[in-house]
C-alpha cells in the first residue's frame, strides 16, 4: 500500500517589482541634468514634466522633494523649483560624509570578503584601461562601481542606502560638467586599496577614508 502523496502546489512566480512613479520622474530629471536639458538656474516646470511623462503632479512633487534633499534643486518663493548652482563648497560637504560612510563600510567588509578581491580587481583593471584610452565617463562609472562593491560587501542595508542617497556618480559627473574640475587618474590609489583588502589589513578603513577625501581636495583649492 502506497502512502498518500500530498497534491503538488504549483509555484507562483514572484511579482515583478514596479518602479514607483516618483522614482521614474526623479530619474528623468537626473538624466536631464546630465544631458544638459536643465542648467543651473533653470526653472523646472511641473506641468511640462507631467505632460511629457503622462503623470500627475503628486509623483512629480515627490521626486522634486527628493532632488531638493540631494541639494540639486531649490524652491524659490513665487518662482517655483529651480536647478541649484553647484559650488565647490557643496562638494566639500558631501565628500567628508561619503568618506566616513566608506570607512565604516571597509571596516565591516574586510573580514566578510576574506581576502577575495576578484570584483575589486576587475574594476581596477578597467580603470587602468580607460585611463589609457582617456575615457573619463568610463573611469567615473568604474570608479564609483569599485566603491559601491566595498559598501555592498559590508552587508549593512542601512549603510548602503545612505551611501546611495549621496548620488555619488551624479555629483562626480556634474562637478566635471559645471565646475570643470579635472579628473585625476587614480588607479594607483585603488590598487593600494585592493591590496589592503587582499591581506585583510586592519587599517583599510582609514586608507579608504583618506582616498575619498582626496577627491574633494581639487574642489576645495582656490581657482
Amino acid at each position: 500500500m502506497t502512502a498518500d502523496v500530498p497534491p503538488r502546489i504549483p509555484s507562483v512566480p514572484a511579482p515583478v517589482a514596479r518602479v514607483p512613479l516618483s522614482d521614474q520622474v526623479r530619474n528623468f530629471v537626473l538624466e536631464g541634468l546630465l544631458e544638459g536639458r536643465w542648467q543651473p538656474g533653470d526653472r523646472i516646470v511641473e506641468r511640462r514634466i507631467g505632460l511629457e511623462l503622462g503623470v500627475s503632479q503628486t509623483p512629480i512633487r515627490e521626486a522634486l522633494r527628493d532632488l531638493q534633499a540631494m541639494q540639486l534643486v531649490e524652491s524659490i518663493p513665487n518662482k517655483g523649483m529651480r536647478v541649484k548652482e553647484l559650488t565647490p563648497g557643496q562638494l566639500t560637504e558631501v565628500y567628508p560624509v561619503r568618506a566616513a560612510l566608506e570607512r565604516l563600510a571597509a571596516e565591516l567588509a574586510v573580514h566578510r570578503m576574506g581576502g577575495d578581491v576578484t570584483v575589486l580587481a576587475h574594476h581596477l583593471g578597467r580603470l587602468r584601461e580607460l585611463a589609457e584610452a582617456n575615457d573619463v565617463d568610463g573611469q567615473i562609472h568604474h570608479g564609483v562601481a569599485f566603491h559601491r562593491e566595498i559598501v555592498r560587501a559590508a552587508g549593512n542595508q542601512v549603510l548602503l542606502r545612505n551611501w546611495e542617497s549621496l548620488a555619488i556618480e551624479l555629483w562626480t559627473r556634474l562637478s566635471l560638467k559645471w565646475l570643470r574640475t579635472e579628473p585625476h587618474e587614480n588607479a594607483c590609489d585603488h590598487e593600494a586599496i585592493v591590496e589592503a583588502f587582499r591581506r585583510q589589513d586592519p587599517y583599510v578603513g582609514r586608507l579608504v577614508q583618506l582616498h575619498v577625501l582626496n577627491y574633494a581636495a581639487p574642489a576645495a583649492s582656490p581657482a
